[in-house]
């Protein structure tokens, strides 16, 4: 009896361990062997999650085979604590031990949706929803509207619904500082109350990247820093013999040159000419200081300058007052400061539109009265057209 007790014994160990080794092999294959994704999928490691969190979400997600598997494998290799939190792309077919390379390498993001929130001169933004398609890294643009239009069913689904996404707040060159509150107040992924506006030209234009629920104060805050960094940089390094006393001047002069051009290698001539005629005493005769004192910086004037705004004395009308106006006319960027503070070497004193969307430049009054002429004649050329 004993020898057949001993017998079953034996053969229920041999069993036992028949069905550990498949076991082990299973295991081995789900951890090795090709996962059940059929197509590419993002997947968010949240801040604090666990490891029996995230295998579980995995497993709902349809990017492993098994949780348990996950969380053994894992384990195993003692990569428990390695997980970090963000957005990645998971690739079709990726492997168990594949997927966990992938939520423990941390780095950048990989999100599926992002919103380019674009500020613009009337002081309302717009916003561009766009997709990355997974597994082909193509970007598709779903939606782009302003607020004062409509929130899109695409985007305001996605909030609601509480989907990992990007922001990123693009702030151009030349806005005032009122047009950068005014849209930043609109965008309805930024939290906080503005009570005060941004001194004229402290705000540094930049593409930021933000997470949902930021302060604006803090985001100005940023801003206004990155500006007097840029600033306090430029004029260390600027040229000698300027007509320009303080940085703030400096800042001054950046602006006008700003909103005079947006051609980037026209800064510097740009820049030549307002700093010869300062160093000759002429007036600098620029209409955005003129449009400026009649908009305060707030929106756009929409119309072109009548002779009597020409006329009329404000702080910041060129034509009238001699010298720099009393405060920057927008917020410039770093590409305009470091052009006021080392300008090309040039003789002109005068520039006017040259129907590209550059401009003209001349010595005399003479040649810059061809050039008024001839620019003339394109905008008379175009009104007919239209």
């Amino acid at each position: 009896m004993w020898k057949h007790i001993a017998a079953n014994g034996i053969s229920m160990l041999i069993v036992a361990l028949i069905a550990a080794a498949g076991a082990l092999g299973w295991g081995q294959a789900q951890w090795n062997g090709q996962g059940p994704l059929q197509t590419a999928a993002f997947f968010e490691v949240e801040q604090g999650d666990t490891l029996g969190e995230v295998s579980e979400r995995l497993e709902d997600a349809g990017a492993i085979g098994s949780a348990m598997v996950f969380r053994i494998g894992t384990r195993a290799l003692d990569r428990s604590g390695d997980l970090r939190f963000g957005n990645y792309e998971i690739p079709a077919g990726a492997s168990m031990e594949e997927v966990l390379d992938i939520v423990t390498a941390g780095g950048p993001s990989a999100f599926r949706y992002t919103a380019t929130y674009v500020l613009r001169n009337s002081g309302i933004g717009q916003l561009r929803l766009s997709e990355r398609v997974p597994g082909t890294g193509e970007v598709e643009e779903i939606a782009r509207f302003a607020y004062e239009e409509g929130v899109p069913e695409a985007y305001s689904a996605l909030v609601e619904a509480g989907t990992p996404m990007i922001y990123r707040l693009v702030i151009p060159e030349g806005l005032t500082s009122w047009q950068i509150v005014e849209g930043m107040r609109a965008a309805d992924f930024l939290d906080g109350e503005v009570a005060d506006l941004p001194a004229e030209g402290s705000l540094a234009p930049a593409t930021i990247e933000v997470n949902r629920g930021e302060d604006r104060n803090d985001l100005l805050a940023e801003m206004m820093a990155a500006q007097e960094q840029i600033l306090a940089d430029a004029w260390e390094n600027r040229e000698d013999g300027l007509p320009i006393d303080t940085p703030e001047e400096a800042l001054i002069l950046a602006s006008i040159i700003e909103k005079e051009t947006s051609v980037p290698d026209e800064r510097g001539r740009v820049a030549s000419v307002f700093v010869n005629r300062l160093n000759q005493g002429m007036r600098l005769q620029t209409d955005p200081t003129v449009i400026y004192g009649v908009t305060n910086g707030r929106g756009i004037l929409g119309r072109g300058l009548r002779r009597s705004e020409l006329d009329t004395e404000t702080p910041w009308n060129t034509y009238v007052i001699t010298g720099l106006p009393p405060t920057p006319i927008a917020n410039p960027g770093r590409a305009a400061i470091e052009a006021a503070l080392n300008p090309d070497e040039t003789d002109f004193i005068f520039f006017v539109a040259d129907g590209t969307g550059g401009h003209a430049f001349a010595v005399t009054l003479e040649e810059h009265n061809r050039n008024v002429a001839r620019w003339r004649e394109i905008e008379a050329e175009r009104n007919a057209d239209n």
